[in-house]
């Protein structure tokens, strides 16, 4: 096994025994796709989860991103990829499993939309919508062997025509929207970070069950801003309201009047 494969595997070891993670596709997933793949040339600037500067890999050996570490997409902005151990978390959690119908809102350069991809498997597919219209061009470029993965520029609160099993929402907003929660299938599942404009909040997994939809709040975050998010202090309000009150206890509700829930 060389260097890279044995980092790789390391990697892969380390986030299953951190997450707890149950799901065997997405540890395979996480070992067959090269994070490498979905960045440009190195040397990259890196950071800590906990870090609040990025300090740049001495060479552009790939070893260095088997790592729990994000990697800086543009730095000037704070603009980065996912943290691997907490996505990893997250798509364990919403159970994604094969032949899954998921829309991912914001993928970047496409790193999770490709372990996504493994996961669902050919049957099943991936709907990856960026804003963007760089990234979304590097991640289609970077996507191209991934046959079950279609990547659209465009915005993630319009952009989407079929109903899926999953969406996972990697930006910031002040609450759901709902056309998300239309959008779900029966048992559907929605992952979204809900912030204020520190960047600062939780994130909500918020399951479809019957004719409504219950809210639970999963984990704190600090993540890049949603394109068009709410940027005022009511909605601040809004997203902290959501915060507490689906950390309390599941929340739910029928539908979203005003960023707030309604039974309709």
């Amino acid at each position: 096994m060389g260097d890279i494969d044995a980092a790789r595997a390391r990697y892969v070891e380390r986030i299953a025994k951190r997450e707890r993670i149950s799901s065997k596709r997405l540890l395979a997933a996480l070992g067959a796709v090269p994070r490498e793949n979905f960045l440009p040339k190195g040397p990259w600037r890196i950071k800590s989860e906990a870090g609040n500067s990025y300090r740049l890999t001495p060479d552009a050996d790939p070893v260095h991103l088997y790592d729990n570490v994000l990697v800086a997409i543009d730095a000037r902005r704070k603009l980065d990829t996912g943290l691997p151990s907490l996505w990893a978390h997250f798509i364990d959690l919403l159970d994604i499993g094969e032949k899954d119908r998921v829309i991912q809102i914001g993928c970047g350069l496409g790193y999770f939309s490709a372990v996504l991809s493994e996961i669902v498997g050919p049957k099943g597919g991936v709907h990856a919508i960026e804003c963007d219209e760089r990234l979304a061009a590097r991640a289609a470029a970077y996507l191209r062997d991934y046959r079950n993965v279609e990547i659209i520029n465009g915005d993630g609160c319009e952009d989407i025509s079929e109903p899926a099993d999953v969406i996972i929402v990697h930006a910031g907003f002040s609450h759901p929207h709902p056309l998300w929660l239309r959008s779900l299938r029966p048992r559907g599942r929605l992952l979204v970070p809900l912030t204020q404009r520190d960047r600062e909040g939780a994130a909500l997994k918020i399951t479809r069950k019957g004719k409504g939809f219950e809210a639970e709040a999963v984990q704190q975050i600090r993540i890049f801003p949603g394109q068009g998010r709410g940027a005022t202090a009511l909605d601040d309000r809004v997203a902290d309201w959501w915060q507490r009150a689906s950390a309390l206890a599941p929340l739910r509700f029928r539908e979203i009047e005003q960023g707030l829930p309604s039974d309709g």
